[in-house]
């Protein structure tokens, strides 16, 4: 193989792909890049078995061929590089990266054991704006559980309803739900998308403008756009019906605002036993809205937030943290909290974006 390429390019390649690489020791080669060269397209591919990328990028051919070289060290290699024009050949199996100040030889790994990339030919199909769908997993993802004895629960559940995609993800703890619109082909079957899969589309997706290509079947979700193809793998199983677990009426509701909110918080888990433990008091006769923690070693504290608050007293402790997560999603300025029992849920939910729903499950004291 002989090739010339713009750093540019193949930096912006092959910095893509060596993040997906995997740290298999039993299997040496998911730690490499695989490169081929044909019909003056560099094709650069890596996996870690859960995940897939294969991009494309026009380089100058001279000669034809495969490599197989470790991503970490080209990687740190291409990127400092100051050339704006780099040569990669192979010589006596291993790849030789060349410009007009330096140059270095690379071993290479036998480049026969690397797995395919899994290709969707047959499957379900729709497009969606690269940020739409970033927008989606990043507003729900971090409500997945981290533990892999529920496979279900450690995914990002994604259906259609009518003009929407929707994104839901629960720990049992807590469940966020967004929804984002989608212009074409709303028919798809609903999907588990792997929790630990999650941050490398959303990073690989993120500098994309426009639509990407969706195509699934039972086993995989492949995403392309621009020369690139990215692979993952699903979960299968089944997402528990979380609707039904979400109340139908409310008794009581204030509406605050969303910075007064995390001030209170923030002062209050100063206090906060090693539970993270909050208590919340509502009384709309008295029209108070009260965040209160208590640690024994510490001290205590309690913060009056201004509100509109209606519906019947209730005081019901939750998880800090569960709460202080859902800001990352809610965009609006005011934010509606709503009680329907002491052991039920809150629902949390911005006042003028009606696309997020966040659920919190009280602790018991």
């Amino acid at each position: 193989m002989r090739i010339e390429s713009t750093k540019e390019k193949l930096a912006w390649a092959i910095s893509r792909a060596e993040k997906i690489t995997g740290k298999n020791l039993s299997l040496p080669v998911l730690q490499c890049i695989l490169l081929e060269a044909k019909n003056n397209t560099l094709i650069v591919r890596s996996t870690n078995l859960d995940l897939g990328i294969e991009l494309s990028i026009p380089v100058k051919v001279e000669e034809e061929g495969v490599v197989a070289i470790p991503g970490g060290v080209l990687t740190s290699f291409v990127s400092q590089i100051q050339s704006k024009n780099i040569i990669l050949e192979t010589i006596e199996g291993n790849l030789k990266v060349s410009t007009n100040q330096n140059s270095t030889t690379i071993k290479s790994v036998l480049s026969d054991d690397f797995p395919k990339i899994p290709v969707i030919e047959d499957g379900k199909s729709f497009s969606i704006e690269a940020q739409e769908f970033i927008r989606g997993l990043k507003s729900v993802w971090y409500c997945s559980s981290t533990s892999s004895m529920k496979p279900e629960l450690s995914s990002v559940y994604i259906y259609p309803d009518k003009e929407e995609a929707v994104f839901v993800a629960t720990d049992s703890f807590r469940l966020a739900e967004k929804r984002v619109s989608l212009k074409k082909a709303k028919d798809f079957p609903s999907i588990l998308l792997p929790q630990k899969n999650v941050p490398e589309v959303m990073r690989i997706l993120e500098g994309v403008s426009g639509e990407v290509q969706v195509k699934m079947n039972k086993n995989q979700i492949a995403f392309s756009f621009d020369g690139c193809y990215l692979t993952s793998r699903i979960v299968d199983g089944v997402f528990p019906d979380y609707r039904q677990i979400i109340p139908k009426e409310f008794k009581t509701e204030a509406v605050v605002l969303k910075d007064d909110f995390m001030n209170a918080l923030k002062i209050a888990n100063i206090f906060s036993d090693a539970f993270k433990q909050v208590n919340v008091k509502v009384d709309p006769n008295k029209k108070i809205f009260e965040i209160r923690t208590r640690n024994s070693e510490v001290g205590d504290n309690m913060n009056r937030i201004e509100g509109a608050i209606t519906g019947d007293p209730i005081e019901i402790n939750f998880n800090y943290k569960y709460i202080n997560d859902s800001f990352q999603s809610l965009d609006s300025d005011s934010i509606s909290l709503q009680f329907a029992a002491l052991n039920r849920p809150m629902i949390m939910k911005g006042v003028s974006d009606s696309t997020f729903t966040y659920l919190v499950m009280p602790m018991n004291k």
